[in-house]
């Protein structure tokens, strides 16, 4: 069992290394010296990709687990006049999840944190903001980013249409409650962190496996279709969050989630089935789930035909998109159930 205290502190440095959708270089910094460090061959594609191979007994087999290293947040459309900054949203983000605070632009030349802003509260119907107050949530068309810098400032920090948004480091520090982590973008820094941790015990696989820690994946699984076109592998496994709500019977806790199927198709029942008896050997008690508004790297990947084996297993998680809750229980389970499947993988 991995000790809690060690995979908060991983999962920690993971969420406080920025990487929204498409300008994910401060996780590849950290992805790539991790890996090295742990003695594992490692390299980064062309699709952007961190890419980890452990070479196994059979390396006629191959197989792959992926956890994107994408985060949601947004996207610059226009700099306006003193120093407001219009964005839209990059992935599943909305701005009353993320709620008035500290947002980082991460520029060309410079990081500037600003203040993602929807207008005073003590106004009457004829500001605009009123009606967020009393008929319908803010959208991404109504608040901006306060950066209180003059428009030649925003410039020299290359500042511009595209610059990517991302909460602001200021509020990032993940919160220890009750063997729970909570934080932004677990999703999917939590996965990454299990990756790395079969990096380091992972020793002599059944064939050789991939550990990818794919990119864009919050705009379309861009990453790992790159990777699964140009890689033969056997089965594809992707590990993701679970969303808890109660339409879906989840509950919170140390057991795992394993996806029978999603928005994009079903996933592969004698896979699933492989993965399960694993997990009764090791007596980790495992949840099935159908997921309707969802999608991983292994279902569009297997839509595509790039893959035709595929699963997901993801940890119960609360405020999916949002500021997120999860046990470390499940995602050290995650690591114990996927350690066992490669040493003991069979076609």
């Amino acid at each position: 069992m991995w000790d809690y205290e060690q995979l908060f502190k991983i999962i920690e440095e993971l969420v406080m290394h920025h990487s929204p959708s498409g300008a994910e270089d401060e996780i590849n910094q950290f992805l790539l010296q991790e890996f090295a460090a742990l003695g594992v061959e490692v390299w980064r594609d062309r699709a952007d990709n961190i890419i980890a191979k452990i070479t196994g007994k059979d390396s006629t087999r191959a197989i792959a687990i992926t956890a994107h290293k994408d985060e949601i947040g947004a996207i610059v459309k226009t700099i306006g006049d003193a120093g407001r900054v219009e964005v839209r949203k990059l992935g599943g983000a909305y701005p009353w999840v993320y709620g008035e605070g500290v947002v980082d632009l991460l520029g060309d030349n410079e990081t500037i944190s600003g203040i993602l802003s929807f207008g005073s509260r003590h106004v009457s119907h004829e500001s605009p903001q009123k009606i967020q107050q009393e008929d319908t949530p803010v959208k991404w068309e109504n608040a901006w980013i306060e950066t209180k810098r003059t428009t030649a400032e925003l410039e020299a920090a290359g500042i511009r249409p595209g610059t990517r948004m991302v909460v602001g480091k200021h509020r990032k520090h993940p919160l220890l409650l009750n063997n729970h982590i909570a934080s932004y973008t677990l999703d999917n820094k939590a996965s990454v962190a299990i990756i790395l941790a079969l990096a380091q015990t992972l020793k002599q696989p059944a064939c050789d496996v991939y550990l990818v820690a794919s990119a864009k994946e919050e705009v379309g699984a861009i990453g790992a279709l790159f990777f699964t076109q140009n890689q033969q592998l056997d089965a594809l496994i992707a590990l993701e969050i679970c969303p808890l709500s109660p339409e879906y019977p989840i509950k919170d806790g140390e057991s795992p989630v394993l996806l029978s199927q999603d928005a994009y198709g079903i996933y592969d029942e004698p896979l699933n089935q492989q993965l399960c008896r694993v997990a009764k050997q090791l007596d980790i008690p495992i949840q099935l789930a159908i997921i309707s508004g969802f999608g991983s790297d292994a279902s569009i990947a297997m839509k595509f035909g790039h893959v035709g084996r595929a699963a997901c297993l993801a940890f119960p998680t609360q405020n999916t998109h949002g500021y997120e809750i999860a046990h470390l229980g499940a995602i050290a389970n995650c690591i114990n159930l996927l350690k066992d499947f490669c040493e003991n993988f069979t076609e």
